[in-house]
């Protein structure tokens, strides 16, 4: 060959550590070093930017994929399998090729000029050469390029999240690691200052009215409180031998790279070596860590602690599910009991982020409508929910089917369903109370918050727990003020 291989040129360059710089430069900006002293925020930014990291890299290696660089590549890897004949034979037509759209080009054209009657054996070698250093060097800027772009969104986004973290400090009440890393993900959205607004009203009420408070933690306890050794998951340290990825084994040649490992060495690396004039070319690319060396990766067999789970210990945490909030959205839920469903839901909120559950609100009354709060926009739709305005009648039955549908996937086991109303409807069909039934006995709950004191009390006897909250006028006054 007459020179070295470029197909893997785009892969060698993204990885000769221009990401891991850009990573560096990112986490260096005195906001971002600012926003990550909580331990949470650390934490969660590190993890971000690792995400980011392994996204880019994808992105930076498909720069090649142009139609200017795949005809060019394409060239180079005929040109560099000729021989010295054919060499001084087709190049002219190579070069002619090149003139619209390579940045070989003018150099290409000189370095003929300058050999111009001169047949030198080692010419072709010295082309190609040349051409692969200027085919590293485009790929290399059009991925600085491509890399500056992504750096400048993933900075965008990390000012966004720290903006949106800074204004929802009321969120969670305890800032406890796991809650905030939940938070940063669902950060991304930009809130408006209705939405905090809203969000942080809700908030004060809640702080207003403890006894809602305690409701809702009562709740979030009870997930904890099954005995199905399934949930159990109690993390334990066991030795296994593991197998990882290694550039230090040898199974396969997965590529080709620059270092000054002689054992790797591709042969035509040799040729310099052929003649006295170039010896020292050889010489000076080993000391600079510039020679092809094939890359090599295997599987490394390591015997280290694996975190395992095992079901059987009594200390064991609990799988715990998600909650489903259902709430009665009808005209007669408007005033005071919309408030106090809304603060409900928003407490729930709070101990799913701090618990790693997903809660998600259903707004029944004529029809459905569906909210994730903690989804990676559960911000944004958290505060839609809270701005609606309820309306319309009561209509429970289809409610407990969705929830009955979803409970019966294996990603709501061990779920809450709570339902706040007022609970003046009649008891849904036989059918549906018989699927509740069925669901209680797979870990599953069902739990009525009523706000008002004239609620079906046949309607509230198919819950597992029912709870009645209507202060008198009198107490929402002594509060208010």
């Amino acid at each position: 060959m007459l020179g070295v291989d470029g197909l893997n040129l785009a892969l060698m360059v993204a990885d000769s550590g221009i990401i891991d710089t850009a990573v560096n430069e990112v986490m260096v900006r005195s906001q971002v070093i600012a926003m990550a002293e909580n331990n949470g925020v650390k934490a969660s930014v590190k993890s971000h930017l690792a995400k980011w990291s392994s996204s880019v890299k994808q992105r930076i290696t498909k720069v090649c994929d142009t139609e200017y660089f795949q005809q060019e590549i394409g060239l180079y890897q005929q040109v560099i399998h000729w021989d010295e004949a054919e060499f001084f034979e087709r190049i002219p037509d190579v070069i002619k090729q090149l003139e619209w759209h390579s940045s070989f080009y003018m150099q290409a054209r000189q370095l003929m000029e300058d050999n111009k009657g001169l047949h030198n054996p080692m010419f072709p070698h010295y082309f190609c050469d040349q051409w692969y250093k200027s085919l590293s060097e485009a790929v290399r800027q059009a991925q600085l390029n491509e890399l500056e772009v992504n750096k400048e969104k993933v900075l965008k986004d990390l000012y966004q999240r720290m903006e949106t973290m800074k204004n929802m400090d009321k969120v969670t009440q305890e800032g406890d690691a796991s809650s905030v890393g939940r938070l940063w993900d669902m950060a991304s959205a930009k809130l408006s200052k209705s939405d905090l607004s809203v969000m942080k009203r809700h908030a004060e009420f809640l702080k207003k009215h403890k006894a809602l408070q305690e409701i809702a933690e009562k709740l979030g306890r009870m997930a904890s409180d099954v005995s199905d050794p399934s949930l159990f998951k109690t993390p334990a340290d066991d030795l296994q031998m593991v197998e990882e990825k290694s550039d230090e084994a040898t199974d396969d040649i997965v590529g080709i790279h620059e270092s000054d490992d002689l054992n790797k060495l591709l042969p035509n690396e040799t040729m310099f070596l052929a003649y006295p004039e170039l010896e020292v070319v050889f010489y000076k690319h080993l000391v600079d860590k510039r020679l092809m060396n094939y890359r090599m990766q295997g599987k490394s067999r390591t015997l280290r602690k694996v975190r395992a789970h095992k079901p059987d210990n009594k200390t064991a945490d609990i799988d715990k599910g998600p909650f489903i909030v259902c709430i009665d959205s009808s005209g007669s839920m408007s005033g005071f009991p919309e408030q106090c469903a809304k603060a409900m839901a928003y407490a729930l909120m709070q101990i799913a982020l701090a618990e790693d559950r997903d809660c998600y609100v259903i707004l029944f009354s004529t029809q459905l409508i569906t909210y994730q709060l903690t989804k990676q926009d559960g911000l944004r739709e958290a505060s839609d929910f809270l701005s609606y305005s309820f309306h319309g009648g009561t209509d429970l039955e289809p409610v407990i089917k969705q929830t009955v549908e979803l409970m019966q996937g294996d990603q709501y086991r061990n779920a809450d369903m709570v339902v706040i109303s007022d609970f003046i409807a009649p008891c849904p069909v036989e059918e549906a109370q018989q699927q509740v039934a069925a669901l209680k006995a797979c870990s599953n709950r069902f739990h009525a918050i009523s706000l008002s004191k004239y609620g079906n009390p046949d309607l509230l006897s198919m819950f597992d727990h029912s709870w009645s909250y209507h202060p008198n006028l009198v107490g929402r006054l002594m509060r208010k003020w």
